[in-house]
């Protein structure tokens, strides 16, 4: 080998250790390998920085903002409910998380599925009773499985696909993927059902702030209007919409008269509805019931500065004794009360008419930039942000139409895919499904950042020669092999590489080793490609070979050792499935 091929190799080798010893996250990990590329002159100064504008990022990037709207409607959390409400047991539940989430990634960015599914995974680990890492390690597989269904549904699909192109002049198109594809995914799909048990439960080693400041009896009260779905419901349908963590405490009619909140009691237009509970299930009760808040909160709920803040009330703050109603809240300040939580207590009285007391928590919904003036005026103190959707603007079914429509263009070849999604981005923002100061937090830029160093590091073993040593050594293994070994080989490779490199950059690699292989054996390519987008979208093994699996590491308390646990049989199962699949639907 030459010395720029060894010092290729060497800083491929060295970042995969410190990939494997955690010590260094892995966006600083990837940047620091530029670097040292770029010093002993592997990477080109004027090549160094090509990935930021490679289509692969924008693509991530973009998936990612597409799929926190569809997230943001709540649409998905609704289906489920509305289509499995009566599953229970883990199994059961396990296998319609896994389903769903393998179903979507073939659509959409597998970790865009993933994070739409993870808040039903944990609303129902804790309806069964059960730790979530029962649910997330197979959801994250699932997704990877369910990504190698269409051209769009994972990073290495897309890639090799631009790589036929190069090769033959035509790319792979959107559902060439599909035959083998649904065929791993439905065995996947019966493996993680049956096998799931091999994983240890698993709890996380600490929690989050979220969990040490965990309020579930906010009360707050909606109107309902002529439009709701919630009229002519009785109160016990109502509140299972809230499944099971949120309750109608009183319901004040029309006209003024009360009425008692019975399960059987039928709700009418014009009824305002006290409830108490958890803010998620509050915030799904309202959305799914299509309460409002209130006609006048609703009309200030739209500009883009529009958020909502928790804070807890002080002994020396101007508010105790006094009530919104009193203060003229929203008059004063253009601020809506959402909900207030005091320990121990359950109200009575309208939201408006509650007089504030030292160490109640309320939610305000008002202008970003004013309202921490106003708490600290009134000495409240602000909690750490949650995240809440309460009181939010949802736009229904628009982002899934923007969806649908980019889904659509670039299956018929209108748009390419890069184009397609950024356009559904910035129709997403536009649309306001996704508020403009919320985007920023659902790029993760430490993916996007790794993603674009190691796309010219990948790409410094084949400015080297490297892939062609690598290649070479390869058909000197599988000169003695049939082709269904040869196959093997190459998608064993590749899946021995992606635990250590990105999936992306690992097809960077080795899709040319795989064409020049293919090339000396005397074989058709496609096959080889197809088996190298396969091993490269299936890293089951470790944490930090896919995002879909770092995603699911803190939540479900898992440890880097957990994945070779249920990812190792699982990956074999990928090889003795995929490798006559592929021999059946690509002629060699």
């Amino acid at each position: 080998m030459t010395t720029p091929q060894i010092l290729a190799f060497g800083i491929i080798a060295a970042m995969m250790v410190a990939f494997v010893l955690g010590r260094w996250r892995y966006d600083v990990v990837a940047v620091g390998a530029l670097l040292a590329a770029v010093t002993v002159g592997v990477v080109k100064p004027t090549e160094a920085f090509k990935g930021f504008s490679d289509d692969i990022v924008i693509i991530v990037g973009s998936a990612l903002v597409v799929s926190a709207a569809v997230a943001r409607t709540g649409i998905m959390e609704m289906a489920v409910r509305r289509f499995a409400p009566n599953i229970s047991t883990p199994r059961a539940q396990l296998i319609l998380l896994v389903l769903t989430v393998t179903v979507l990634s073939a659509f959409i960015k597998n970790i865009g599925a993933l994070a739409i599914m993870m808040p039903i995974a944990f609303q129902m680990a804790r309806k069964s009773g059960v730790s979530p890492s029962l649910f997330l390690m197979p959801m994250s597989f699932g997704s990877l499985l369910g990504g190698l269904m269409t051209q769009i549904g994972t990073s290495p699909n897309i890639i090799v696909s631009r790589v036929r192109q190069d090769l033959t002049g035509v790319p792979f198109t959107m559902f060439d993927f599909t035959p083998v594809g649904a065929a791993l995914a439905l065995v996947g799909l019966v493996f993680l059902a049956f096998c799931y048990k091999l994983l240890p439960a698993r709890t996380r080693d600490t929690s989050s702030m979220d969990q040490a400041i965990e309020i579930k009896n906010y009360t707050t009260e909606a109107h309902v209007p002529a439009q709701s779905s919630a009229v002519g419901m009785t109160i016990g349908e109502l509140q299972r919409l809230g499944g099971g963590a949120a309750m109608i405490i009183g319901i004040i009619g029309e006209s003024g008269a009360r009425r008692k909140p019975l399960p059987d009691s039928i709700i009418k237009e014009g009824d305002v509805l006290l409830l108490e509970g958890a803010p998620e299930a509050l915030d799904t009760m309202v959305a799914q019931g299509k309460l409002t808040f209130s006609k006048r909160r609703d009309t200030k709920a739209t500009s883009d500065n529009t958020g909502i803040v928790e804070a807890v009330v002080t002994k020396t703050s101007d508010l105790i004794g006094r009530s919104a109603q009193e203060l003229s809240l929203f008059d004063r300040t253009g601020l809506n009360l959402l909900a207030v939580s005091r320990r121990d207590k359950r109200f009575t009285e309208r939201l408006g008419q509650i007089r504030f007391q030292n160490g109640d928590v309320i939610v305000l919904q008002g202008d970003l930039k004013e309202l921490p003036d106003l708490l600290r005026r009134w000495n409240c103190l602000p909690l750490v942000e949650r995240g809440l959707k309460l009181g939010s603007v949802r736009n229904g079914l628009v982002p899934l139409l923007i969806l649908a429509a980019a889904m659509a263009t670039t299956a018929l070849g209108l748009i390419p895919v890069a184009i397609a999604f950024f356009a559904a981005a910035v129709l997403m923002v536009v649309s306001r499904a996704l508020p403009l100061r919320e985007v920023y937090s659902h790029l993760d830029a430490p993916i996007l950042i790794m993603l674009a160093a190691l796309i010219p590091i990948s790409d410094s073993l084949r400015t080297t020669g490297g892939t062609d040593v690598i290649s070479s050594w390869l058909s000197q293994a599988a000169s003695v092999l049939p082709a269904y070994g040869a196959l093997a080989l190459i998608m064993v490779a590749a899946m021995a590489v992606t635990p250590f490199l990105n999936n992306a950059a690992t097809v960077l690699v080795m899709a040319p080793i795989a064409a020049t292989f293919a090339t000396d054996l005397g074989f058709q390519p496609e096959a080889f490609l197809m088996a190298v987008a396969i091993g490269a979208g299936s890293d089951f093994l470790t944490p930090i070979g896919h995002q879909c699996n770092t995603l699911v590491m803190g939540p479900g308390g898992y440890r880097f050792g957990d994945y070779w646990r249920l990812g190792l049989p699982l990956s074999i199962l990928v090889v003795l499935v995929a490798v006559p699949m592929l021999l059946l639907v690509w002629a060699l």
